[in-house]
């Protein structure tokens, strides 16, 4: 089934960019993490343009938002007051983004700057994840449990001014350290069409010092709105996002973000961590080579 996208200009199978998005969402509802930093890697491989994928992804982490934030908040797993901080700062961010963006397109260097911010970002994440996952399983083996973290935010974190209570996260700390983790997730949203939250949620845990049971729900609120603000930049400014992509995308993450649901509930956290970081790591190692390829014909164009 053929369907042309117009932003990208080109026709590419429906059934398969479904296949990506349920892949995304099924490995968003067995890791819990959202599915933009998977999506757009993936959308490259298959011959989508960067920009395009960055920008069309976006939209599709929005939709895929919704039903976590609410699922979160019924259960008191969301604060607002951090929150509206961290939005603050990603709405910020992404307006800087735009502007880096478009910067980039004139130069003729976008492309290039979405694979290799990518490349250092997934490797190092991933080398992060893999590390931690076996040490949890080489102690889960050997029966020595590995001494639990004190909870305890940066101290360049305590260092700043003007402290507030976000009395949910259990902090008294400067709401400019939030704001500035926000702008920072808004300039990678906007360039890379990321949720951030796998950076938003390891900073918020071992910079901020969150509370644990608050951390998801927080970040996908973030998420949900930095995301829209992104989009909205987007078809504004760069005239990248591909309505029909973003909703092939969404038709299938939310179906396989349930099955993923299903299945993280019968395996071992562990494990899981561990195959989400071979996965991270594989696609660093895909986007680090095609860096590296020399096309099969190189050609210039010069008037005749």
């Amino acid at each position: 089934m053929d369907v042309y996208l117009p932003i990208a200009n080109l026709s590419v199978n429906g059934l398969v960019i479904v296949a990506l998005g349920a892949l995304t969402g099924l490995l968003s509802g067995m890791f819990g993490v959202g599915g933009g930093f998977l999506t757009t890697p993936l959308l490259i491989f298959y011959g989508v343009p960067p920009t395009v994928a960055a920008a069309s992804a976006a939209s599709q982490v929005t939709g895929a938002s919704v039903s976590g934030v609410f699922a979160h908040y019924r259960r008191g797993g969301v604060d607002f007051r951090m929150g509206s901080v961290l939005v603050a700062g990603g709405v910020l961010g992404t307006g800087l983004g735009a502007i880096l963006f478009r910067l980039l397109e004139e130069l003729g260097q976008i492309d290039t700057a979405i694979n290799i911010l990518y490349v250092v970002l997934l490797g190092s994440i991933g080398g992060v994840m893999a590390r931690e996952s076996i040490q949890a399983l080489r102690a889960e083996r050997s029966g020595v449990p590995i001494p639990a973290r004190k909870r305890r935010h940066h101290p360049l974190v305590a260092s700043l001014p003007l402290r507030w209570r976000f009395y949910r996260s259990g902090l008294y700390i400067s709401p400019l350290a939030p704001l500035l983790l926000g702008i920072g997730t808004g300039i990678l949203t906007m360039l890379m069409g990321i949720g951030g939250g796998f950076v938003l949620v390891p900073a918020m845990l071992y910079v901020l010092g969150m509370s644990a049971n608050v951390v998801v729900g927080t970040s996908l609120y973030q998420i949900l709105f930095v995301t829209m603000a992104t989009t909205m930049m987007h078809a504004l400014t760069t005239k990248e996002v591909d309505i029909v992509l973003a909703a092939l995308l969404l038709l299938g993450s939310v179906t396989g973000a349930q099955l993923g649901t299903q299945l993280a509930q019968k395996a071992s956290p562990v494990k899981l961590r561990l195959a989400l970081a071979i996965i991270v790591l594989l696609m660093a190692l895909r986007l680090a080579l095609g860096l590296g390829y020399q096309p099969d014909e190189i050609y210039t164009v010069a008037p005749l």
